[in-house]
């Protein structure tokens, strides 16, 4: 380190605070953690925004709250859990499960709270990345692993103008006050997701009345939800067990959509057709056995097919319909009023309590990206580069004028797994290149351009069945697993094995690794701006 004769570092010092920030500490952050730990990497640090690790299972704690896969499927494989309560675990467990593996791994010492990273601007003369947090402070890294998660923050704004001319209770499922007594109480819910879909059940019983308001019909099976035995439980700790039952159903998703991104278009768009159609004739069926009123079971029935939208699981939503204080309101709405709200028919229903179950901005969109929130080389802004060219990223990991940076949930990601498999997968990538780095004593790891642009056109061509299924089949629904540019970016169409051979056997030439040279910056060989890629996004 480079000091002054106050002992204060100069200008020029190249030594940042930590080797490596890992931004938030949700699933994907205790992975990223848990594997720098077995890495022998011990200089990090992990920002979180919140007051405890766990994500969206530690800010979310509504009514009814569970996962909404088997309970085994959600967990890492460094940490498997006999122990849950039931085959689909309660949200107060899983943020439990998130807390234990942080310190049983020893993540606790290197977890700052209540940091809330604003922008993100690469430092070339350093080679590092400066981290600009609410406040004013600057923390600088070698590396950085970004690891906001999927759903990155809830929306304020649900769109409905005179929000702030109710008067009444607002709820959001990000934001649940468990002090308001909803005894009697006049509720409405706006939103018909995954959080809605077990809000209504949760509070049907108790409240005085409630009206669901929804835009668009979901997919809604239903979903026993048993205590798991102590037999069974027992049985889980059994080494192997819960590895090969997870791993079956890994399997049958890897073959579906490794089928469907081979198949020719010729086969994949009546296949696609038929399939929805008969989908959705079998949950009409299932619809005249769960609810009673066939008015409200005509606005249940979707029109869409059964994965254009995240599908749901719940017994009790259906079945919600069938009590006298529950009414579906499918009619739009204009306005909140001060004591309710208005819908575009005219009439003003009065609410005690008013529930915004509204979703996220999710990592696929390209408005997520704002400008100014991340800066690398040459100032490439990535909001911008985002909004012009489409979302794009090696591996979903890596950009080439993003040096030195990781996302463990980026464009492609999702691979059909539990969330805790593959943001362990990605993980692995950021360490596997932060550690050959530091071996080589680089302090420079960039994606080469031309490996970036041939795995962007290769995942854009097997994605031709997924941008049919829901740009064209399905373009009439609305849904996070399209894009504002019409691309699926949510979904890695390639299968999640191909995926984690890809992460965990990666050539280190697909990068370009470097030292920090004592000259101007002006000298240092610098690569090519990331260009468009020949395949072009349909944006």
């Amino acid at each position: 380190m480079v000091t002054a004769s106050n002992g204060k570092p100069t200008p020029n010092d190249s030594a940042p605070d930590h080797q490596v920030v890992v931004i938030g500490a949700g699933p994907g952050g205790i992975a990223a953690g848990v594997k720098l730990k077995q890495a022998g990497i011990d200089d990090f640090v992990m920002l979180e925004r919140a007051d405890e690790v766990g994500g969206s299972w530690n800010e979310n704690h509504y009514p009814g709250l569970e996962v909404d896969i088997p309970s085994i499927a959600y967990q890492y494989s460094f940490a498997r859990n006999p122990n849950w309560s039931r085959l689909f675990a309660p949200g107060a467990e899983v943020k439990r499960y998130h807390m234990e593996v942080a310190r049983r791994f020893g993540l606790y010492p290197h977890l700052r709270f209540g940091v809330n990273v604003v922008s993100e601007e690469w430092d070339e003369q350093h080679h590092r990345w400066k981290l600009h947090i609410d406040g004013g402070e600057v923390i600088t890294a070698r590396f950085v692993v970004s690891a906001v998660g999927a759903f990155i923050t809830p929306k304020a704004d649900p769109g409905i103008p005179g929000l702030t001319e109710y008067r009444g209770k607002l709820q959001r499922p990000s934001d649940w006050d468990e002090d308001y007594d909803l005894t009697g109480k006049r509720v409405a819910i706006i939103g018909t997701g995954a959080s809605s879909v077990q809000i209504t059940p949760s509070i049907a019983g108790q409240v005085g009345s409630l009206a669901v308001f929804q835009r668009t019909p979901v997919w809604c099976v239903p979903k026993p939800n048993p205590k798991i035995p102590r037999a069974v439980q027992l049985a889980l700790r059994t080494p192997g067990v819960q590895a090969a039952t997870h791993g079956a159903v890994l399997v049958a998703v890897d073959v579906l959509l490794r089928a469907m991104s081979n198949a020719p278009m010729s086969v994949v768009r009546p296949t696609m057709r038929t399939v929805d159609a008969t989908a959705i004739a079998g949950y009409r069926g299932l619809l005249r056995i769960m609810v009673r009123d066939p008015q409200t079971r005509a606005g249940l029935t979707p029109d869409y097919g059964p994965i254009a939208k995240r599908p749901t699981a719940n017994t009790g939503y259906l079945l919600s319909f069938n009590r006298d204080n529950v009414e579906l309101v499918t009619t739009s709405i204009e306005r909140f009023t001060e004591h309710g709200i208005r819908t575009s028919d005219g009439v003003e229903r009065e609410f005690d309590m008013i529930v915004l179950a509204t979703g996220y901005h999710v990592f696929s969109d390209p408005e997520t990206y704002t400008p100014g929130m991340v800066v690398g080389r040459d100032g490439m802004d990535l909001g911008k580069f985002y909004s012009e060219h489409g979302l794009q990223a090696y591996a979903s990991v890596s950009l080439p004028s993003l040096p030195n940076r990781w996302t463990l949930v980026g464009p492609y990601s999702w691979s059909g797994s539990g969330w805790h498999a593959f943001v362990e997968m990605t993980a692995d990538h950021a360490v596997r290149a932060i550690s050959e780095a530091r071996r080589r004593g680089a302090t420079f790891v960039a994606i080469r351009q031309h490996v970036h642009d041939a795995y962007h056109r290769d995942i854009y061509r097997h994605g031709e069945a997924m941008r049919f299924y829901l740009a064209e089949l399905n373009a009439h629904v609305p849904t996070y697993y399209r894009n504002s540019q019409g691309d699926s970016t949510y979904i890695r169409p390639t299968g999640f094995f191909a995926a984690r051979r890809g992460h965990r056997r990666f050539p280190f030439s697909d990068y370009e690794f470097d030292v920090r040279q004592p000259q101007p910056a002006t000298t240092v060989a610098k690569p090519k701006r990331p260009r468009r890629s020949k395949t072009e996004n349909p944006a």
